[in-house]
């Protein structure tokens, strides 16, 4: 019985890998990403997947393009970006900046929002690509009811609350250490292609010297327009890639 239950979480593991590989095999697709954050840690109440006050949205292609729209905060403009491999161009007050030209100011000592957020959006997985590392994070997947499920490992439940932008981010960024990590994800299934995931994590993170903060926080991506999926790259975003 022990060896066929393995058998079956083994098989379980196997039709989450399979649904990830035919997302990514498709020419195109696009996505919504929520946070919702519990307790006063992780923002407090619901926050959106961005850096602002609602879901965030993204689209790619197979040939590695990416599009990305952020939420402003508080009804403000959001950010616009798109990335191809480890170039990336981003949208700001001043037009648009590479995100190898905001790596290389620092702030001169002093937090850079652009250097900040060149770094978060180097750390962007699209879907496919984050659902796979999920995967590979979980101690086991099983079947439950409709959606196959597994807790993470201690290393893949920390990487979660890690924050780019703090990691090496200029001599005036804090860093960022994360303690008590727990996480979990689900995936759900349709017709063979993966549709959406959900990770809950949980942790305590600790900017320099600041208080640890409580984080609780569920994030849920759900993947639509399988193939009919287009992105238009306005022109100076353009150069900025190249």
């Amino acid at each position: 019985m022990i060896l066929m239950a393995g058998s079956l979480i083994a098989a379980d593991k196997d039709d989450v890998s399979a649904a990830i590989a035919k997302l990514a095999a498709a020419d195109s697709y696009s996505w919504t990403t929520t946070n919702a954050n519990a307790g006063g840690g992780g923002g407090g109440g619901r926050r959106g997947g961005g850096f602002g006050g609602g879901p965030a949205s993204g689209k790619a292609l197979r040939s590695g393009l990416i599009a990305i729209t952020m939420p402003g905060r508080g009804g403000g403009p959001g950010t616009e970006a798109y990335l191809k491999g480890t170039n990336g161009a981003f949208q700001t007050q001043d037009g648009w900046q590479s995100v190898a030209d905001a790596l290389k100011d620092d702030g001169g000592g002093q937090f850079n929002p652009a250097s900040f957020m060149a770094m978060r959006l180097q750390s962007t997985q699209a879907p496919a690509e984050q659902a796979k590392t999920l995967l590979a994070a979980a101690k086991s997947i099983a079947k439950i009811n409709d959606a196959y499920a597994g807790d993470l490992t201690d290393e893949g439940a920390k990487a979660l609350l890690q924050m780019p932008g703090f990691r090496g981010g200029g001599a005036g960024a804090p860093q960022i250490t994360v303690t008590d990590t727990k996480a979990s994800v689900k995936f759900w299934i349709k017709d063979g292609v993966l549709t959406k995931y959900e990770i809950k994590s949980t942790g305590k993170t600790q900017f320099g010297d600041m208080d640890p903060m409580e984080v609780d926080r569920t994030t849920t991506v759900e993947i639509k327009d399988v193939g009919a999926t287009k992105i238009d790259v306005p022109d100076d975003a353009k150069k900025k890639l190249s």
